[in-house]
């Protein structure tokens, strides 16, 4: 394994992860649009069905990335699923916008669902593959930078197009997947050594461990992942309608607005990773669950009219605030660029940790014990806040005032975490 961080190859394989951010970026902004106007569904049944794909992901990813990591093939050992699983995303995503009966929706949803849980594991598992310990925070926020670019993507460009057709950004996602996948595979080579992976224990044996060992740091790390995402789920699935019910913007507008987010979560995603190496993983994550909380706390006790302040222009991830007005960023979006910051420092440093509690051999399986938890949690938060919007009213604002209880939480779990740190 190289002894330096390889900026090339890492900027190329995090056209991986840029694919499925477009993809999922798309999803949630337009799909419950597409539930609440198209098929008349209330929140809850809203938050439950945009839980299908983690609840899916949930028993899918994991024992992927334990398969990826016994899988031999001329191909490697993760590259296989990717060839396999884009291409079928691709053209099940694009399909989303088009059915008018609501059985061929799900069929369309629970097909890219399904396909995208075959290679996602796989391939961010290939960033620990490829990248030494001490540089996996710095690698991982080049990853997630150009996941973050993805996200703007599919808000920016998906909101101009939402509005010219609903089908548009669901195409141009489909087109973003098959170019994504096609560069990983013309472009990274995996390692040819491995370890030794047929003695190791699979997905559910290293469970165990976790909860049994002593050391309870990679349980604390775990739960603080579930808590964490508990709260960020629900405000990404709800800040479209929340947008519109409590903001009184339009879709696109709303798409747009939540864009300043992923924006400057891009923007400090290589930063945090440096700032990580400087200060350490843990305090670089709790630094950032603090900021996340005050800012969501915020965005709850602030009036709507206030966070339509205008503040300055800002002509990409602005938003007219009168017909045919110059974009400007408002206070929301001001709030938003600190979760942003803070979103950073929190997600570019958690899975560095956690494959770093393991060896070289054991990286798929653990990156799907990540998985596993952020995934349960995803099924979670969309249906409490969903709950929680459904008993005060459909008052879409509650969402801000319950996920900083979850940022709080996973904040003590944090302050008790001994291991992950850079080898």
């Amino acid at each position: 394994m190289e002894t330096r961080l390889n900026y090339g190859k890492t900027f190329l394989l995090g056209f991986g992860f840029f694919g499925l951010s477009v993809v999922w970026g798309v999803y949630n902004a337009f799909v419950p649009i597409f539930l609440a106007e198209k098929f008349d569904l209330s929140p809850v049944l809203i938050g439950f069905f945009m839980t299908l794909d983690n609840i899916a992901a949930l028993f899918i990813q994991p024992p992927v990335g334990a398969w990826s990591d016994r899988l031999r093939s001329p191909l490697g050992r993760r590259i296989p699923f990717l060839l396999i699983g884009a291409p079928i995303t691709a053209v099940a995503f694009g399909l989303i916008p088009l059915p008018a009966a609501l059985p061929l929706f799900v069929a369309c949803t629970s097909t890219l669902i399904l396909s995208a849980a075959i290679w996602r594991t796989p391939v961010i598992a290939l960033m620990p593959d490829i990248t030494p310990s001490a540089f996996r925070s710095q690698a991982n926020g080049i990853i997630n930078f150009m996941g973050g670019i993805g996200t703007i993507v599919a808000l920016q460009t998906g909101g101009i197009l939402y509005k010219m057709s609903p089908n548009f950004p669901f195409w141009l996602g489909s087109g973003l997947v098959l170019l994504s996948a096609l560069i990983v595979y013309l472009f990274i080579e995996e390692p040819k050594e491995y370890g030794d992976t047929e003695q190791q224990p699979g997905i559910l044996e290293s469970l165990r461990e976790v909860f049994t060992n002593e050391d309870k740091s990679g349980l604390r790390i775990l739960l603080a992942i579930f808590f964490w995402f508990v709260g960020f789920s629900a405000v990404e699935t709800f800040f479209t309608l929340y947008a519109k019910n409590h903001l009184g913007l339009n879709e696109g507008d709303g798409a747009t607005l939540l864009s300043v987010l992923p924006l400057f979560f891009v923007l400090f995603a290589i930063p945090s990773g440096f700032i990580a190496g400087k200060i350490g993983r843990r305090n670089t994550i709790s630094m950032g669950l603090v900021i996340l909380a005050i800012m969501l706390v915020l965005l709850y006790v602030t009036p709507a009219s206030a966070l339509l302040t205008g503040i300055a222009p800002l002509p990409l991830v602005g938003i007219p605030l009168v017909e045919g007005g110059a974009r400007m960023l408002t206070l929301a979006g001001v709030l938003l660029i600190f979760g942003g910051a803070g979103w950073a420092f929190i997600n570019i440093n958690s899975l560095p940790m956690i494959v770093d509690l393991t060896s070289a051999a054991r990286i798929g399986t653990f990156t799907g014990l990540y998985y596993l938890f952020s995934t349960f949690s995803a099924i979670v938060g969309p249906n409490v806040n969903g709950w929680a919007i459904h008993l005060t009213g459909n008052n879409y604002n509650t969402i801000m005032l319950i996920a900083p209880v979850f940022m709080l939480i996973s904040l003590s779990l944090m302050l008790g975490v001994k291991r992950g740190e850079a080898a």
